[in-house]
């Protein structure tokens, strides 16, 4: 049975694709078949698959292979500006049917995957739909990252309030430790951990995740 996890962050920026693609290292060193998914992006340049993602390419670049960039990105947008307005833009509303269909197709051929949101927790996908609507619906727990600088410590602990507002499981939380670095963030991160628990780990650059961590989340 494949397993799902869903990688939030505090704000757009804070990290997910690096920690995302290093949950795929990290399965991928622990030999298990995984791919990342980016159900909606926005923000598209031209490269050698069409236009496309950058975040949706580094995530196809990190998954086992077999998986195309539509696939793994099913729903993007060129503006790189808010999914809902860059839909109402478009003239095509995002279906939410659809980008659970998408990754249904995903999960029927991988044990692990790695969903990746877009911008924070109640990203607007619609009018009356959030992100964090979509993934509660789905049962997924959830990995939230934090990008250690001024302003983190408010946004990390409203988003995990909204994540637990929705019953859903918190899986975890990361201290995404990239520059600049921030003279307070060893207090930062004390900070959280009086509220939150320790971080599952610090990601400091492009490396794997820890076996030891890969066991905990997936059972590997």
């Amino acid at each position: 049975m494949s397993q799902t996890l869903f990688v939030t962050g505090t704000d757009t920026d804070a990290g997910k694709t690096v920690v995302s693609c290093a949950l795929l290292r990290g399965l991928s060193a622990a030999r298990i078949a995984a791919c990342g998914f980016k159900p909606v992006a926005s923000g598209a340049e031209p490269s050698a698959q069409g236009l496309a993602n950058a975040d949706a390419l580094a995530l196809r670049a990190a998954s086992a292979p077999g998986a195309s960039l539509a696939e793994i990105n099913p729903v993007l947008f060129a503006p790189a500006i808010a999914p809902h307005l860059a839909a109402q833009a478009a003239g095509q509303p995002i279906d939410p049917a659809l980008l659970t269909r998408a990754h249904a197709e995903l999960a029927g051929r991988y044990r692990v995957i790695v969903v990746e949101g877009a911008g924070g927790w109640l990203t607007p996908l619609g009018p009356r739909l959030l992100l964090g609507d979509w993934v509660a619906q789905q049962g997924w727990p959830v990995l939230l990252v934090v990008r250690i600088r001024l302003g983190c410590l408010n946004h990390a602990l409203l988003t995990a309030e909204a994540i637990a507002a929705r019953g859903v499981r918190l899986a975890g939380w990361v201290a995404n430790l990239a520059p600049p670095s921030s003279a307070q963030a060893e207090g930062m991160i004390e900070t959280l951990v009086a509220h939150l628990g320790p971080p599952l780990w610090r990601q400091q650059a492009q490396e794997a995740v820890p076996k030891a961590v890969i066991s905990q989340l997936f059972g590997a």
